[in-house]
């Protein structure tokens, strides 16, 4: 009971922070998504036989994600 009280009181409901949360899921599997695949082509066409550019890419777009996650928590 207390739950709906406090949602009434901040004027948002519940399933507003749901859809919130669940797309800065999708968010950040765009992102990281979007930096391994550029690892990936530069990797394909410089012919390198370790995939290390998608591996660097890779980790740097989940960084850039955790950031972009973090500010936005931040700002709500």
């Amino acid at each position: 009971m207390a739950e709906n009280e406090q949602d009434k009181k901040d004027g948002k409901p519940p399933l507003n922070d749901y859809v919130k949360f669940t797309g800065m899921g999708f968010q950040m599997i765009a992102i990281i998504g979007v930096f391994t695949y550029a690892g990936y082509r530069i990797d394909l066409s410089a012919q390198h036989q370790t995939k290390w550019v998608t591996a660097v890419l890779a980790l740097v777009g989940v960084f850039i994600s955790l950031y972009v996650v973090i500010s936005s928590i931040k700002k709500s």
